[in-house]
């Protein structure tokens, strides 16, 4: 068949299917309707459906030339704040400190124990406890023990009350005490060939002491430092002896740029009363005095002015000079003085001193014309501390013990007339070797020249004292003390009246002692003193205890 003829054969049938069709007009809005006609157009509208294929349509890559403008809603708020800037140092803000836990303390104490010798002891202490404005309190102790000897027996008993207020400007404080001791005069005589035989006679003290005392607190814009106080005493023994006392005491100081300008005075007002006399021993004093003081260096230049009146009336015009200079500052300070004073004899401290005392001691003040001294003192910080001292002084009637030409066993006070001179050094260190243990000594010499007495009686040539505390655990603790004293002599008045001289060994007297805390309140101690069992003399006739051993336990509440 011919290509020709197909061809125009299908172009014939495309004419004859055509059908009309008839598509919706534009409306035509400015054309009017004729009059009378009424025309109504309806227009359909439906929504768009694409099909797949006019997926075609959308641009693969976004349009860049959207020029459409944005425009948000804005709100505002404004805040009450400072700006900081950045380009300042910001002031540093310290951090508070988290309040300490204060640890609980306890404030009352129990003590009891016993050993050999019929040893008793016992203590107790009560106070008010932590309290910056406020601290108060009571206190007893009892100790009592008895040797091998007859009436070789001791008892001490001492009872008291303080208390202290402390106030923005002032302080305030006082006590109250009774002290009571008791003995027997049972001395035995070794060298008589028949010792006595004579039951001892007991012997008894008893002292009533007060103290108050007011003083400013120092601040840098008071007028004055100032302070007052007053001491009394009532003593006794168990025979007629009586002694009073009440002594007024202050001072007054002023600071001056560099200077301190000050007076220190006392009225001392002291009868006493035997069965032979009744005297009063009053003394006066007063020290005005210059200080200066300058990066390290002091001196204090003064005077004492001392009036005796009652019995005897005697007015003493003393030196009374020191200074201090550093060499090596902390390390090593030279010091040195200048001074002078009276020593005044009461009852009550040769009680203290030798309890073996006879009736009718004879009173009567030593005048310390001159002590020159000198010396070093320093440290290294609280590891180790030491002073070293010379001194040369000139006394007049020195005071002494001898013993009694009627009695043995009692001890009389004679006193050196003239002038005696003391020749002496003095140490003293102190030594932290470790936090666990710490050790201190004193050393003194003595070179005693009297004027009118053959020895310095019953006063050694010299005395070492020492001792050490060591802590081995938090509940073990340990200490021990050591005493090592020279030979001294004794006064021994044969039947025709003529002084000889009786030589008392000198003694190493060694005591420790251990405490073991089981808890923060309970403990136990143990304690022996004369490790060495000696049976020294310190004065003539009279045998110290041998080894003693006592322990006991301790409460803590």
């Amino acid at each position: 068949m011919n290509i020709s003829i197909i061809k125009y054969t299908l172009l014939t049938a495309a004419f004859c299917l055509s059908v009309p069709v008839i598509a919706q007009d534009k409306k035509d809005e400015t054309q009017k309707p004729a009059s009378g006609v009424l025309t109504e157009e309806i227009e359909v509208v439906r929504p768009y459906k694409p099909v797949l294929a006019d997926a075609v349509k959308i641009r693969r890559n976004p349009d860049m030339n959207i020029d459409k403008t944005f425009k948000p809603v804005l709100t505002y708020s404004i805040m009450d704040k400072k700006l900081d800037l950045n380009s300042n140092i910001k002031e540093l803000q310290a951090q508070k400190i988290l309040d300490e836990q204060q640890a609980s303390l306890n404030n009352n104490y129990v003590k009891v124990g016993a050993g050999n010798f019929s040893t008793a002891l016992g203590e107790i202490y009560i106070n008010t406890g932590r309290d910056e404005g406020l601290q108060s309190g009571v206190f007893f102790k009892h100790l009592s023990q008895q040797g091998s000897l007859d009436k070789q027996q001791f008892s001490n008993q001492e009872i008291g009350v303080f208390g202290r207020s402390i106030a923005d400007t002032y302080t305030l404080s006082g006590k109250l005490n009774y002290d009571r001791k008791s003995t027997f005069f049972y001395g035995q005589q070794f060298y008589a060939p028949n010792p006595s035989t004579e039951v001892p006679e007991k012997q008894r003290f008893g002292t009533i002491s007060g103290e108050a005392e007011f003083m400013n607190n120092y601040s840098e814009g008071s007028l004055f430092n100032y302070a007052g106080k007053i001491n009394m005493y009532q003593f006794s023994n168990i025979f007629e002896t009586r002694e009073g006392s009440v002594m007024l005491s202050g001072h007054v100081n002023k600071e001056v740029n560099l200077l301190n300008f000050g007076v220190n005075a006392s009225a001392d007002f002291t009868t006493t009363k035997d069965t032979a006399y009744k005297i009063g021993n009053h003394i006066l004093r007063a020290n005005p005095y210059i200080q200066l003081k300058s990066n390290g260096f002091a001196l204090n230049l003064g005077l004492n002015l001392v009036q005796e009146f009652g019995e005897n009336s005697r007015l003493n015009i003393l030196p009374a000079i020191s200074a201090e200079f550093p060499v090596v500052p902390n390390y090593a300070i030279l010091f040195g003085g200048v001074n002078g004073d009276v020593l005044k004899t009461s009852l009550r401290d040769l009680a203290s001193e030798n309890p073996y005392l006879d009736q009718n001691i004879l009173v009567r003040n030593s005048v310390e014309k001159m002590n020159i001294y000198a010396g070093v003192k320093g440290n290294t910080g609280a590891e180790f501390g030491y002073k070293l001292m010379g001194f040369y002084k000139t006394i007049d009637n020195m005071q002494l013990f001898a013993n009694s030409l009627s009695d043995f066993r009692r001890f009389e006070v004679i006193y050196d007339n003239g002038k005696s001179n003391v020749f002496g050094f003095d140490g003293e260190v102190n030594v932290k070797a470790s936090d666990i243990l710490t050790i201190g000594a004193k050393a003194q010499i003595f070179n005693y020249e009297p004027a009118s007495e053959l020895e310095a009686w019953f006063k050694p040539s010299f005395r070492v004292i020492s001792n050490a505390k060591a802590q081995m655990s938090q509940k073990l603790f340990l200490d021990a003390e050591v005493l090592f004293q020279g030979p001294s002599y004794g006064r021994v008045t044969g039947p025709a009246d003529e002084i000889t001289r009786y030589q008392l060994d000198g003694f190493l007297d060694l005591s420790a002692g251990a405490e073991y805390r089981v808890n923060n309140k309970i403990g136990v101690y143990l304690r022996a003193n004369n490790l060495l069992g000696q049976s020294y003399q310190q004065y003539l006739h009279y045998s110290k205890l041998g080894l003693n051993v006592f322990g006991g336990l301790n409460y803590s509440f």
